[in-house]
């Protein structure tokens, strides 16, 4: 195996990080240079003649020696070296080239020098745990930016069918790559890995070329490479014999499994790839595209159970940022359905899409439906938090806290997950526990934020500010919504709601103080996001002092705060009561006992008696 690392000079190379630095500064070398660098370099002093180097740079493509030729003085300028007298590289007279410096080999990659280390390898016990990176678009060609991604999904699919790795999941593998900071040792401390892929694929015209290798992280040490060439169009084979050649290699030859494909069509799964990069993004302004790209997937191969999947996703999310609107587009949530089920049928061991499925089907108030679909899930892959969560989100009471806590176990910088949890005791009335655990969770919505990651949780600022006005604690109840709104950019997926529901707390806050002016403001801003948004218009009807015709308020529990808000406790209590009578088993009302409108009839009689059933239904 050829070493990870050169040094030479003032220079260093590494293989691993495909890079060339010249006493700490990068040396901007193009894909095609560097590949001719490194071949030179794994035959230091010996003679390289021209037919070995066409057939290393541009195999099966017909090259003349002038390209060769002309690499040579490019990379010769590149690193200061004179043909006439060279230091590096000399030309030898009508055969060939002979790399001449004295070359230092490390078997490890400079990546993993001694300050940057894992400070705590005992950490990193499973020395077969692995994550597969994106691989890196050595061309820069944006045409060919889904490969990023379409070949460390295969990759990793390839690796974990060997039944010998603990492979990661790509969406983990993208969060700890998005705060490492450039660093490998980062990545695997925060994975648990002990072992990493990082590849990286030049696409040029037809053809495509992909190199990586299996880092020990530890070490540092390359444990195995793999380097495969060939046209474009048969990708999904060169994806299969990357893993092939790391088996070989790692003494594991002949067993890799054949892999069912999905689809035979490559633009079937370059659409999907592209969908999926733009649902990843949490960006509602990419979501109408990814729908455009998954329907193309659909268009080109309706027997495409993942471009399905895709597409209930894309739809979902879309749906997901219009429920809080006055009409929530239910056409999209519908079609979601309709998909989630169309990818089950296609292919009924595809945990993804029973996952998926049981999403759809819990904002379509479907809990039996869901918690069916999200238990077959993780039936079918009972090691991936996605699934425990999605069975989580679908459940209710005891049920959702163990698959939370499930989820946290595998996943534990998952905060989603502990909003997820915290729902069950604000339901029960448990309002220290709830305060316990999102203060868990906001302190990692708080690192994700100071480590500069592009989409970390939202909601637990604002769940928190419910919990702590619930026990009168206005002033830190304030700061708590307010660091909501500062989070919740509105082009993210729920972050218009999020910012609207900050301003409502935040509202409700100060008329608890009798500061209904500022009150106003805070309401006002709110309908801003949500133009006549109900909860909006009752708290600023009640800093202003007017009347408001909640009578016209379609959601009964919307109606029952606003009526609450208004001195119609009474009444409010009726209406909680009723539709939890009408409600299936579930999370129904769960916030209500946090209700920061409700504050004036939290000790009405009746009231009381409908949160106890609530916190009955929650057990």
């Amino acid at each position: 195996m050829p070493p990870a690392a050169y040094r030479f000079g003032p220079f260093a190379v590494d293989r691993v990080a495909y890079r060339v630095t010249r006493e700490g500064v990068a040396v901007e070398l193009t894909p095609k240079l560097l590949d001719l660098l490194l071949h030179l370099l794994d035959h230091a002093g010996e003679l390289v003649t021209k037919e070995d180097l066409l057939d290393a740079l541009w195999p099966d493509a017909n090259v003349t020696d002038n390209a060769l030729t002309q690499a040579v003085s490019e990379l010769r300028q590149a690193l200061g070296d004179d043909a006439a007298a060279p230091d590096y590289i000399k030309t030898v007279a009508r055969r060939g080239y002979r790399f001449v410096a004295t070359v230092h080999a490390n078997r490890s990659s400079l990546i993993a020098d001694p300050e940057s280390r894992i400070a705590n390898p005992e950490s990193l016990q499973d020395p077969r745990s692995i994550a597969v990176l994106d691989f890196t678009n050595v061309t820069g060609e944006p045409d060919a930016a889904w490969l990023s991604a379409g070949i460390a999904e295969t990759v990793s699919a390839d690796l974990r069918a060997l039944g010998t790795f603990r492979v990661v999941d790509r969406w983990r593998v993208l969060e700890a790559v998005r705060t490492a900071g450039g660093s490998l040792q980062n990545v695997a401390t925060a994975l648990h890995v002990r072992l990493a892929v990082i590849g990286s694929f030049q696409a040029v015209g037809d053809r495509i070329r992909i190199t990586a290798r299996v880092v020990d992280v530890v070490s540092g040490e390359a444990v195995a490479d793999a380097k495969v060439d060939g046209p474009l169009n048969a990708i999904f084979a060169l994806q299969d014999e990357v893993a092939s050649q790391f088996a070989s290699e790692l003494g594991l030859a002949g067993s890799v499994p054949a892999q069912r494909r999905e689809t035979p069509s490559l633009e079937a799964y370059r659409a999907v790839m592209e969908g999926w990069l733009r649902v990843e993004t949490l960006d509602v302004r990419e979501l109408p595209h990814a729908i455009d790209d998954f329907s193309r997937a659909v268009g080109i191969d309706p027997r495409y159970a993942l471009a399905y999947n895709g597409l209930a996703n894309a739809e979902f999310a879309s749906y997901e940022s219009t429920r809080a609107d006055e009409r929530p587009a239910r056409d999209l949530l519908d079609n979601a359905i309709a998909h989630g089920r169309q990818a089950v049928h296609l292919d009924d061991t595809l945990a993804e899409a029973h996952g998926t499925l049981a999403l759809v089907l819990v904002s379509a108030q479907d809990a039996a439906g869901a918690i069916k679909a999200a238990r077959r899930a993780v039936a079918l892959e009972p090691g991936n938090w996605r699934h425990l969560f999605r069975l989580g989100h679908a459940s209710w009471g005891e049920e959702r806290l163990r698959a939370g806590a499930a989820t946290l176990a595998l996943y534990p910088d998952f905060a989603f997950a502990y909003f997820q949890s915290a729902m069950v005791h604000v339901a029960r009335g448990q309002l220290t526990e709830a305060e316990r655990v999102l203060r868990h969770g906001a302190a990692i919505q708080d690192r994700q934020i100071g480590r500069g990651e592009r989409y970390p949780a939202l909601g637990l600022h604002w769940l928190l500010g419910l919990v702590r006005l619930a026990q009168d604690d206005t002033r830190e109840a304030i700061d708590e919504f307010d660091r909501e709104r500062a989070l919740a950019a509105p082009h993210r997926l729920y972050g218009r709601e999020y910012t609207m529901h900050a301003h409502v707390g935040h509202g409700a806050a100060l008329l608890r103080t009798g500061r209904r002016g500022e009150a106003a403001r805070c309401f006002k801003a709110a309908l801003t996001h949500y133009p006549g948004h109900p909860l909006a218009e009752a708290g600023l009807a009640v800093a202003e002092a007017r009347p408001f015709d909640v009578d016209a308020i379609l959601d009964p529990l919307t109606c029952a705060i606003a009526m609450a808000a208004l001195g119609r406790a009474d009444e409010a209590a009726t209406i909680v009561a009723r539709v939890l009578d009408e409600a299936p088993p579930g999370f129904t009302g769960w916030w209500l006992p946090a209700e920061p409108l409700l504050w004036q009839a939290i000790d009405n009689a009746a009231l009381k008696l409908t949160l106890k059933r609530l916190a009955d239904r929650a057990r």
